[in-house]
């Protein structure tokens, strides 16, 4: 027993054997001479409630330990050794609301909490209005799903660098918890590319119609890159020049099935990628990738997009090829089989898909 107890008669008899209910009133009692003056209660008086009530609380039954806990939560001034007490009780029902808000629990016994306790008292934490990076460290290290995502979404927790990097490796499976990183004010451009670069491109674009403006300008600067470190090592093209004669034929409404023949028979691969791009409304890059790989199937599908007749997608196909290679009889009838099988609705949502790659 604590010196407090013993100074009162009867108290320390109530506290060792006293029925629960007793000392549930008790508590009660004494905790409302507490909240009566507590504005007014110096130091000294809040340590002598401190050292009546961590005697009593304990012993006092759930429901009074629950309302107690309720209450000393909001107090700037609450006995420190009783929240203490109170949000290290196994109960959740006592100790979230303490976990919740209570000011007077610090970060070094908030992280001794995080690293002990369940998945609940993780999840009541993360509702603090203020969460430091060394709470949020063992928040995101020991937390399930939903207090990570609880974390992720709380504007007023800071995250370390590690944190991050782990929140974003979580991320990577988890759909909400993208959403949620994404729409952080303090998520960095390094961190921002990292989190789009393991994700669907339906998240991808879910995020960018929920982030202000500054944010989704930041998207596109990050997709621009990742889509950037996905081309081929090696020369990079040159399509400056072929922009610009393709942008002409436009302004001149002569951009059109014609002009890309000439173009697919003259070889001239800047040109025929450029129009196509402005013809069909995917990235130059994107489609500059797509027939740098092993087949011309993507010359299929963007041509029946575009109805494009089979002289111009077998010149696409040839310029394909290169100069010095001739693709056989046979395949080029296979080829032309291919694209006329080839149903509209399908390629429509093909390139719809490879559109979708870039609308953020």
């Amino acid at each position: 027993m604590t010196v407090a107890t013993s100074l009162i008669p009867g108290l320390d008899e109530i506290v060792r054997r006293g029925d629960p209910k007793r000392r549930g009133e008790i508590a009660g009692a004494i905790a409302a001479l507490f909240f009566q003056d507590a504005a007014k209660l110096g130091p000294e008086l809040v340590e002598l409630f401190d050292n009546l009530l961590v005697d009593l609380v304990p012993h006092a039954e759930l429901a009074s330990r629950a309302d107690l806990a309720e209450r000393f939560s909001w107090l700037d001034n609450a006995p420190p050794h009783l929240v203490g007490q109170l949000a290290r009780e196994n109960e959740i029902m006592v100790a979230a609301p303490v976990l919740r808000r209570s000011p007077v629990l610090d970060d070094a016994a908030l992280v001794e909490i995080a690293r002990l306790k369940g998945q609940g008292h993780l999840l009541a934490m993360t509702e603090r209005p203020i969460l430091s990076a060394d709470i949020t460290d063992v928040l995101v290290e020991r937390g399930d799903r939903d207090v990570v995502r609880r974390a992720a979404g709380n504007a007023g927790a800071t995250f370390s660098a590690g944190g991050y990097s782990e929140l974003i490796k979580r991320a990577s499976q988890d759909g909400v918890l993208t959403l949620k990183i994404g729409q952080r004010e303090d998520l960095s451009g390094e961190s921002l590319k990292e989190l789009l670069n393991g994700t669907l491109d339906v998240i991808r674009r879910r995020l960018s119609s929920m982030v202000k403006p500054e944010r989704q300008i930041e998207i596109k600067r990050a997709m621009a890159a990742i889509e950037e470190a996905t081309l081929p090592p090696g020369p990079r093209r040159d399509f400056s020049a072929a922009q610009r004669t393709v942008l002409g034929l436009h302004r001149g409404g002569h951009l059109g099935e014609s002009a890309l023949l000439s173009f697919a028979r003259a070889h001239k691969y800047e040109e025929s990628i450029a129009s196509l791009s402005a013809m069909s409304g995917v990235r130059l890059t994107i489609l500059d990738r797509l027939m740098a790989g092993d087949r011309y199937d993507p010359i299929l599908i963007i041509g029946r997009l575009l109805n494009l007749g089979w002289p111009t997608v077998r010149a696409l196909i040839l310029m394909w090829y290169g100069p010095n290679r001739a693709p056989a009889d046979a395949d080029l009838e296979q080829a032309r089989v291919n694209f006329t099988r080839l149903m509209p609705t399908t390629a429509e949502r093909v390139v719809s898909f490879w559109r979708n790659r870039q609308t953020i």
